[in-house]
């Protein structure tokens, strides 16, 4: 039996093999089934390696624009954002204007996403001398000489063309200019002899209850104006201090009278010299948002381009100012923005301020003034300190003589600039803080006019507005897209968004 089971599964083999060797001996024999077999099986391994290398290049590819991106998002700022991404970053068109988005409630990790996803550039002085080259919008190329390392100035000649000029000043003219004559104070402080009340009048004044105890409220809220601030930040800054180290929070009379005489002898000493600043000019405001004259938005535009901001900034930043000295006219030196202080806010954010700040100040990280006139005798931009290897407050009164007086003493001033049509002026009035964000006012940043002699002098100046609290700034810019949403809808989705549209509303 199992000789035969053995015979009879040798036999499909000799039948096969008797198959095949009538096949072959056929003309055209067909491949045999083993031969096809093992050609398709080489097939399938030459294509699975082909798609494997397919596929590792389509990664590496989709890899590589993935990156792209993130580079192009992290570098651009919030103005090239996607619109999806409005809901989280309060995203900016390439023209500077916000998108409407979602109004989801914006926490805390939201605003620093935010405020991280851009910085503010600075551009290098390298040394006083020396010339580099910039590109506008229209591709001219201009020539940037670096006058000033403290503070970093740079002087870029025929930046504005001459017919730009003319019709700038025309447009002053057709808005009207408001004539400018100031003998008071700036950033904040007062003579001490503008207050001719006695420590007990202004503690009854104070003391809005009549209880005969002052609380921190009754303080602040005498003291949250801009120009008529009774004391200084720094000298209510000590007052709250004390009175917060109280146990039971409040002030007496007495206690007060001693603080108070404290405070007045430090305002003395800190504003005897910011508090005799003087100016005589006419000026008016420009806005510069998208129903404005053509050379205004280009203006605007050569802002952006030549500071390398985020449009956003300039956008939401102050008009544009247009100042007409005539002849005798002048501007004592003074910083164009305020020293960050926890007790103050920025004008240009008080949209998003705290309710409790105890004062408004200007935020002015960077200044470009425009010459739109020469000048035939005086009207100099003069920087009195600039340069200097130290800087001290009271070393500008020397001999008596107050270098912050340009009327006495413009031609002592470290630098000096002669004003020449189409020439630009660039200079930073704060320092970075070393995260890529404003930090302390450069205290060489001091400027003022000289008095102009024979002829008009015209100027314009552009400030870009930042709030040193990056979060505040990024709350600031977050509410005017929600502000914007609510006035006008996702039907001006593309309709471009300006800080000077909302100047009367905020």
């Amino acid at each position: 039996m199992e000789d035969h089971l053995e015979d009879f599964k040798e036999q499909p083999e000799v039948e096969e093999d008797e198959e095949f060797s009538e096949f072959d001996k056929l003309p055209f024999p067909p491949p045999r089934f083993r031969s096809t077999h093992l050609h398709i099986q080489r097939s399938n391994v030459c294509s699975r390696a082909y798609f494997v290398v397919v596929m590792v290049f389509f990664h590496v590819y989709i890899l590589n624009v993935i990156a792209l991106l993130l580079y192009v998002h992290y570098n651009n700022g919030p103005e090239d954002l996607m619109p999806g991404e409005v809901a989280s970053s309060s995203a900016i068109t390439d023209g500077g204007s916000p998108l409407p988005g979602s109004t989801a409630p914006a926490s805390a990790d939201h605003l620093d996403d935010y405020s991280q996803s851009f910085s503010l550039p600075r551009i290098e002085g390298i040394r006083v001398g020396h010339v580099q080259r910039i590109s506008s919008i229209s591709d001219k190329t201009f020539e940037m000489k670096t006058l000033s390392l403290k503070p970093l100035i740079f002087e870029i000649p025929g930046f504005l063309s001459e017919e730009e000029c003319r019709v700038v000043v025309q447009l002053a003219q057709l808005k009207g200019l408001m004539e400018t004559h100031t003998t008071g104070p700036v950033q904040g402080y007062v003579e001490s002899n503008q207050l001719s009340l006695s420590t007990e009048e202004v503690f009854g004044l104070l003391d809005l209850n009549q209880d005969g105890l002052l609380q921190k409220q009754e303080i602040v809220s005498h003291s949250r104006s801009r120009d008529g601030t009774w004391l200084s930040a720094d000298s209510l800054r000590q007052i709250l201090i004390t009175l917060e180290a109280r146990p039971t929070g409040t002030l007496t009379l007495e206690d007060f009278k001693r603080i108070y005489a404290e405070s007045q002898s430090t305002e003395q000493r800190i504003g005897k010299l910011t508090s005799k600043y003087k100016q005589r000019n006419k000026n008016t405001w420009l806005y510069q948002s998208s129903g404005s004259h053509h050379v205004l938005q280009t203006l605007k535009k050569r802002v952006i381009s030549l500071t390398r901001l985020p449009s956003a900034l300039v956008e939401l930043s102050e008009p544009l100012q247009v100042i007409r000295y005539e002849p005798g006219d002048y501007s004592d030196a003074h910083y164009d923005s305020s020293p960050p202080n926890p007790e103050t806010f920025c004008a240009h954010t008080r949209l998003a301020s705290n309710a409790s700040s105890l004062k408004e100040v200007s935020c002015r990280y960077l200044t470009v003034q425009f010459y739109l006139s020469s000048m035939e005798d005086g009207g100099e931009t003069t920087f009195p300190v600039a340069d200097n290897r130290t800087y001290d407050e009271e070393g500008l009164v020397q001999d008596g003589i107050d270098l912050t007086d340009t009327q006495q003493t413009c031609h002592r001033g470290n630098l000096r600039v002669k004003p020449t049509v189409g020439t630009a002026l660039l200079w930073y009035n704060h320092l970075s803080d070393g995260k890529g964000w404003m930090g302390e006012l450069d205290e060489y940043s001091l400027r003022g006019d000289c008095p102009v002699k024979r002829g008009l002098k015209w100027v314009a100046s552009s400030w870009v507005n930042v709030d040193p609290d990056h979060l505040q700034q990024a709350r600031y810019q977050r509410l005017v897209v929600q502000r914007h949403q609510a006035k006008s809808g996702l039907d001006d989705y593309y309709q471009p968004l300006s800080h000077n549209n909302l100047h009367q509303d905020l």
